[in-house]
């Protein structure tokens, strides 16, 4: 689709009611560390680290304004989005497409995890041979604590390897996930409300 000449992408996501009310208000949501804080409550700081490393390395692929460090998460399609829960809103948007950033979702959960992510079957089972010959047998603690300085070269290999979130092609549909780092009221198309009031 095209807007003004520019190209579009329709997207959906799941938040809760709070963000449609801001959009409604102000126009604009914008992720504040305030609100990860209150979702992810004692493993905050841990998903913190990660949204800020996420922006940085996107900024080598979209223009992301400096004073923002939080992704906004989509889903690419009807069929693969979050389903709603009790107290959500499903936002359907029609944005600018040089303002999304699509991602491997299967190569995120091994960022989550502190892991290395693979390029394919015969370079994990590598990965794992290499991991078994210096006997680390928790691949995670490389990344999470100091292990990692007596193995800088396999740390190095994994760090290295998460870039591969935003390039390596997902294996299919549902293993793609689009972020931004601002909606607009505009851009909203469609809102679902369940289990709210609003």
């Amino acid at each position: 689709m095209s807007e003004n000449g520019k190209e579009t992408m329709t997207l959906w996501t799941r938040q809760v009611p709070q963000v449609w009310e801001e959009l409604e208000t102000t126009g604009v949501y914008r992720v504040k560390e305030e609100y990860i804080r209150i979702k992810n409550d004692t493993i905050a700081d841990f998903y913190l680290g990660l949204y800020r490393w996420y922006t940085n390395e996107a900024r080598k692929y979209i223009d992301i304004p400096k004073e923002l460090h939080f992704p906004i998460w989509l889903c690419v399609s009807e069929e693969n989005m979050l389903q709603p829960v009790e107290n959500t809103v499903i936002l359907k948007v029609e944005v600018p497409k040089e303002k999304v950033v699509l991602a491997n979702m299967e190569a995120w959960g091994y960022v989550v995890n502190y892991w290395y992510v693979p390029l394919n079957d015969e370079d994990a089972k590598k990965h794992a041979e290499e991991l078994k010959y210096h006997g680390v047998t928790e691949e995670d603690t490389l990344i999470s604590t100091s292990k990692g300085n007596f193995y800088p070269m396999l740390k190095r290999k994994i760090l290295n390897s998460w870039g591969r979130v935003f390039t390596m092609p997902p294996a299919n549909q549902n293993d793609a996930v689009a972020t931004m780092w601002e909606l607009k009221r505009e851009w909203v198309k469609e809102v679902r409300h369940y289990g709210t009031e609003l």
